[in-house]
Parts: C-alpha cells; structure tokens; sequence
C-alpha cells in the first residue's frame, strides 16, 4: 500500500490537467461539429481511448455539463488575471468582454441543449450567472474607479446586452457581432475631458 502524500499530490495535478486536456478538446469538437458529435471524435482530439472518456463522465449529458463549466471558469477566471496584466483597466475590459463573445458565439448547440429536460442542466444558467457577474462587476467597477467608463452600468445588463448583439451569429455568416460589441464597448468610454454623468 502506497499512502505517500508526496507521491499522490503530483497524481492528482496530472489528473487534474489531463481532465482540463479532455474538456478542451471536447470543446473544439463541439465547436466545429455541434454537441452530438461522436465520443469516438473527442477521444481522438485529446489522444485519449473511449474508456478515458466515459470514466470521467458516463454520459454525454455530463460531458457537456463539465464542459460549459470548464468554459464558464475559463472566462471567470481571465478577469482578474487581465486586470493584473493589462495596461488599462478599460483594456482589460475589452478584452474580457472579447473572450465572453467568443465563449456565447462558440457554445454551438449548448443553448439548445440546455433547453432540455434534462436537471442537471438546471442549474447551469444560475452558475453562469454566479462565475461570471462578478467578475464583469469587478472590471467595470476597475475602469469606473479611473475615470475611463461612464459609472452606474450594471454587469447584468452590459452582458445581457452583449448576449443579444450575439444571437444569430451562427445562422448568418453576414453577421459579425464582434464588430457591434466592440462598438458597444467603446460607448462606455468617457472623453479624457468630461466629467461623468451618469
């Protein structure tokens, strides 16, 4: 019997990692060949076998629900970490809010499973929610603070608002949302000489 903690804190980063590698590629898949793409095609994208797969999450319900956590994450954590990095507080916002685009207008197929009966889905919507209000909260308040935004826009409504220039991008290739999001983002800029008034 081996109990060396030494030993199982490495195994389980490896494993940790090798999880956060199978999501990834799950991701892409579901990306370029929508939700019902076969396991078999997921399994070849992470180098993995089959059983990997279906060892961590039995169903593909669950490997969905693990994967839009993952992103969910993913975006949550890019904030503070774009806030420490970047050169503005309105910088790191607009890049934020770019990778956010990329994670609505990439989740093809997610939205309408989601839709489903499925109760594991529930509370999905909800953790979004939680993850991700926050952290746009934290990046408006960043740029508000130094007089870069216009104060009082809420994290809610700014992401409501980015989610709706969203819809349709899959259906349209005519359609660039990323351009009209852009514009929305470059709204909130004050002039480096007018005060704020919300």
């Amino acid at each position: 019997m081996n109990d060396d903690p030494g030993r199982a804190a490495p195994r389980r980063k490896d494993a940790r990692r090798n999880k956060e590698t199978l999501l990834d590629a799950a991701a892409a898949v579901f990306v370029t060949r929508g939700v019902e793409a076969p396991v078999r095609d997921i399994a070849a994208e992470a180098g993995v076998g089959l059983g990997t797969i279906y060892r961590h999450f039995p169903t593909r319900s669950d490997l969905i629900i693990a994967v839009y956590r993952h992103q969910v994450d993913a975006c949550a954590e890019a904030g503070p970490a774009l806030l420490a990095s970047s050169a503005t507080a309105h910088a790191a916002l607009e890049q934020w809010i770019s990778l956010f685009v990329d994670f609505l207008v990439t989740k093809h197929g997610l939205a309408g499973v989601l839709q489903s009966d499925n109760s594991g889905f529930d509370t999905l919507h909800a953790y979004f929610l939680d993850r991700l209000v926050p952290v746009c909260t934290q990046l408006l308040d960043a740029a508000a603070a130094v007089g870069e935004i216009r104060s009082g826009v809420g994290a809610y409504e700014l992401m409501r608002g980015v989610g709706n220039l969203c819809i349709g991008a899959d259906s349209d290739p005519d359609y660039d949302p990323r351009r009209l999001v852009r514009i929305l983002i470059a709204g909130l800029r004050l002039p480096a000489d007018v005060p704020d008034h919300p």
